[in-house]
């Protein structure tokens, strides 16, 4: 039953609307967002829908197909923050970060949502429910605000209303992103561009492989990296990692005295670079050439920034070493997903030795699908 049909069951009315926004991941510039460095995301095929209709009396209902359930109904004028931990939390924040911007005519919404993004993988599953709420209410209440400010406004619903840390890259990226485009976010002043990525008339292809596995060492790390990070900008007398100079590195941390602190810093600063090789060998055609960054990348978060772990280190090496052109990790690390670009001929062999890989060490079998770079939110009826 698609989403359209679901709501007519639970309401007993025909939405005003259905729209959708995909989940996201990471090509390179992973830890950056909050050093106020670059990412470049791309947008999945994947998406949560969302079929909408307002309401005028302060009601709230919510549902997801997803999720065994009743309707979830609440009060726009009594949403607190930090007080709903269920999956509902999410389009919920989006209303009360509408309302706390000043948009006081979201005066309530029938809303029935169904996901095709992964939940667990570090795809955003999240932030994909975040900007689908957030587009559906801006059209239907006519609000004007653009992508950018819609992407801003979900992330403050998962800070400040759920309660979970992330940076701006994720809600970005689902409102943002254009097909066969991959998007180079500056998250300092938030400008964005479209960076052409047509995988297919190179004859390429990109794998996004879900390791299934989600490790708890990852529940502190985000904290304790950022805090690192943190630490490393104050002793070397900048606001933030941005601030330091690729070409300057070296010198940058025989300055720092704690070797994990000097990690962290390194890993930053030369992902902020790796951004900008990436961008540089895009513009110039050499789409092939950023398979050895991405895999440099991974070196750095396995060895600098300590996120890795035995499921996504084998699919690096276990791609790489059946002709992949490059891999890397992607997201918070400790389990989740990794990114492998492969030529298009090789995808099968490419999934065959992961998958064999995975079943020799004993690991629950990975889920390997094609990362397919796609347009972000939009209206479908």
């Amino acid at each position: 039953m698609g989403v359209r049909e679901g709501f007519e069951e639970l309401y007993g009315s025909v939405p005003e609307g259905v729209w959708a926004a995909p989940g996201r991941v990471n090509l390179i510039g992973e830890y950056t967002d909050f050093n106020e460095g670059f990412v470049m995301p791309l947008a999945l095929p994947h998406t949560a829908v969302a079929a909408v209709s307002r309401r005028d009396d302060g009601v709230l209902r919510l549902h997801s197909a997803d999720i065994e359930g009743p309707v979830v109904e609440l009060h726009v004028d009594a949403l607190e923050p930090l007080t709903n931990t269920s999956w509902a939390a999410y389009p919920a924040g989006v209303v009360w970060a509408l309302r706390e911007a000043g948009h006081l005519t979201v005066t309530g919404a029938d809303v029935h949502l169904a996901s095709t993004v992964p939940t667990g993988a570090g795809l955003s599953s999240s932030a994909a429910l975040e900007v689908v709420t957030a587009l559906a209410l801006n059209d239907l209440y006519e609000l004007g605000l653009t992508r950018p400010r819609l992407a801003r406004l979900a992330q403050r619903a998962e800070n400040d209303f759920v309660g979970v840390p992330c940076g701006i890259m994720d809600q970005t990226a689902s409102a943002c992103c254009t097909e066969g485009h991959a998007l180079h976010l500056d998250c300092r002043d938030l400008s964005i561009r479209q960076v052409p990525f047509d995988l297919a008339a190179q004859g390429l292809a990109l794998l996004v492989v879900d390791t299934r596995v989600k490790h708890a060492l990852g529940d502190g790390a985000y904290a304790e990296r950022r805090a690192g990070c943190e630490e490393g900008a104050r002793q070397l007398g900048v606001s933030h990692l941005r601030d330091v100079a690729y070409e300057g590195l070296s010198d940058a941390l025989d300055r720092l005295t704690d070797e994990r602190v000097r990690r962290y810093v390194r890993h930053v600063v030369s992902d902020d670079h790796r951004v900008e090789q990436v961008i540089g060998l895009l513009d110039a055609g050499d789409v092939r050439g950023i398979g050895p960054v991405l895999t440099a990348g991974h070196a750095s978060l396995r060895d600098d920034l300590r996120i890795s772990c035995p499921e996504l280190d084998l699919v690096v090496a276990a791609a790489n070493s059946a002709g992949a052109v490059g891999a890397r990790m992607t997201g918070g690390g400790f389990g989740g997903s990794a990114v492998v670009l492969v030529e298009s001929a090789d995808v099968d062999t490419v999934t065959k030795a992961v998958t064999e890989a995975f079943a020799a060490a004993g690991f629950t079998a990975p889920r390997v699908f094609p990362g397919v770079p796609s347009g972000g939110a939009r209206r479908l009826s």
